[in-house]
């Protein structure tokens, strides 16, 4: 049995409110990004996305980022075509099958983004410098497991 802390909280309960905390606090960030741009806050969540696939090598695809942000393909569509227009994204066909569409954040839109989640990416990392590799091995390993968990909900959810 977990011991209850004087919050009356066990560990794993502060653990999972520890994360949902993290999870508002990007959301957050997020809204202050659109803001900072002007964009609704979706169209900031989603070129988040498309910013963050993209320096993870793994630029999106319209269904993929539609999945990621739980729109319909026609509200990524109207989405894609805003942010199209106001030049922070550009469509590609770089794929041997040239109906795939890979998204790419535009030259102009990099160093605001950058600029505005810069400072976060620097303060995380120095955050993460206090823990040896092997703990931030094991936190690697929990957030894989995590993402895991979750992706699997949403599709029973989805079903």
């Amino acid at each position: 049995m977990e011991k209850v802390g004087s919050s009356g909280l066990t560990p794993v309960d502060r653990v999972l409110d520890g994360l949902r905390g993290f999870g508002a606090h990007y959301t957050e960030f997020t809204r202050g990004f659109a803001a900072h741009l002007g964009l609704y806050s979706t169209d900031a969540a989603a070129l988040v996305e498309i910013l963050y696939a993209e320096d993870n090598g793994a630029p999106l695809s319209p269904a993929r980022l539609s999945e990621r942000i739980s729109l319909s393909s026609g509200a990524t569509t109207a989405l894609l075509n805003r942010l199209e227009r106001a030049g922070h994204i550009v469509r590609s066909r770089e794929q041997p099958d040239r109906r795939i569409v890979t998204l790419r954040s535009s030259p102009e839109i990099q160093g605001p983004g950058r600029e505005y989640f810069g400072p976060l990416a620097e303060h995380m990392g120095a955050l993460l410098q206090k823990y040896s590799p092997a703990e931030v091995a094991r936190f690697e390993e929990f957030l894989g497991d995590l993402q895991v968990t979750m992706d699997a909900v949403l599709a029973e959810q989805r079903e």
